[in-house]
């Protein structure tokens, strides 16, 4: 009988967002780092990927999306540490598991997205395509994929079936069209404060000047903003939802605290992440700048934060809440607006150190 093939020693911790979840255990059993193996936080912050996407339509159960990162992550951060990236796509379910049982057998760990509905360990009804995980082995006599995901500690083993529909959703946001990427990691990582200035800068410019959609594809649509103007819109719009009838209103003060704090953020819609990487490129660089802007990404995580637990405060009115919602995201567009600032000046102070 075949025996299964598995990855041994994969090193796992559960993490905040499943991208730099993933890419934190990756660069960890490749043995990469500046200061031992890199903290999420770290590994988020040097992805570049912060951004803003809002968008508002009925045809979206729930009514309302709101997300914190661009669509690149994946890509950017392996590219600016060094490694070779490619994203393989296809309708072809024979093709897309060649992939990942290829990988498997050459000893290297599997980066794919599955929808998290068709993962059954989740226990979720909400569709969402964009999910990383990890596959670290497979037994195909007993037909089981072994999964490595942010969201649980131990290693789950799902069914070959359950992880192709996954790969094959057409769910929101986009189809899987069974996404792998395969990376090759160099032998060692360039230096680090160069690598948080390009960072820094690609954040600032997504957040700033968006020339590209971001996961979610807003041109369609007049409810949709990127960017900064994202959180205009957003603090815009809330002061409105409290002409809604009570049972619309519930639904979106409910998604838009999960999708802040509960929907693979990290809490603080990814910019407490961000505080924390930023914190440790600051102690491991001695960049004053870059302290500056742990604290800046600290503040406006937390402003998220208490816009999320206003819309759902126990024993207090729908409207009411509204209201210390609307009160809350108003004060997100400044903070949003000195958190590029504060991007903009630690890339700028980190390029200095260079000449």
């Amino acid at each position: 009988m075949q025996r299964p093939t598995v990855i041994e020693d994969y090193p796992h911790r559960m993490g905040g967002h499943c991208g730099s979840g993933a890419m934190r255990d990756l660069l960890h059993w490749h043995g990469l780092g500046w200061d031992g193996p890199p903290d999420e936080g770290l590994v988020f912050a040097l992805g570049g990927a912060l951004g803003l996407s809002y968008l508002r339509s009925d045809d979206l159960v729930p009514p309302l999306y709101l997300v914190g990162r661009g669509a690149d992550f994946e890509i950017d951060l392996p590219r600016r540490l060094g490694a070779k990236v490619q994203m393989l796509t296809t309708d072809d379910p024979e093709e897309g598991w060649s992939w990942i049982r290829d990988e498997i057998d050459t000893g290297r760990p599997s980066l794919i997205w599955g929808d998290i509905a068709e993962l059954p360990y989740l226990r979720v009804q909400l569709q969402m395509s964009r999910h990383d995980i990890v596959i670290i082995g497979y037994d195909e006599a007993r037909g089981i994929a072994y999964v490595v995901d942010n969201d649980r500690a131990e290693v789950q083993q799902v069914p070959l079936e359950a992880l192709a529909r996954a790969r094959s959703s057409t769910s929101f946001p986009q189809p899987t069209r069974h996404c792998t990427y395969r990376i090759t990691w160099s032998d060692e990582l360039p230096d680090l404060a160069q690598v948080a200035a390009e960072a820094f800068s690609q954040s600032a410019a997504s957040m700033r000047h968006p020339s590209q959609p971001g996961i979610v594809d807003l041109t369609a649509t007049a409810e949709g903003a990127e960017g900064l103007a994202a959180a205009a819109q957003l603090a815009a719009d809330i002061p409105i939802w409290t002409d809604l009838p009570v049972d619309q209103l519930e639904i979106l003060l409910f998604s838009l605290s999960a999708f802040i704090e509960k929907a693979g953020t990290g809490g603080g819609l990814f910019r407490r992440l961000l505080a924390d990487g930023c914190a440790d490129i600051a102690r491991l660089t001695g960049d004053p700048a870059t302290a500056d802007l742990a604290i800046a990404a600290d503040r406006c995580a937390q402003a998220w934060t208490n816009t999320a637990r206003a819309g759902v405060q126990r024993d207090v009115d729908a409207h009411a809440r509204a209201e210390s919602v609307a009160i809350a995201a108003g004060r997100m567009p400044e903070l949003e607006l000195h958190l590029v600032e504060s991007l903009e000046s630690a890339s700028s102070s980190l390029r200095a150190t260079e000449r």
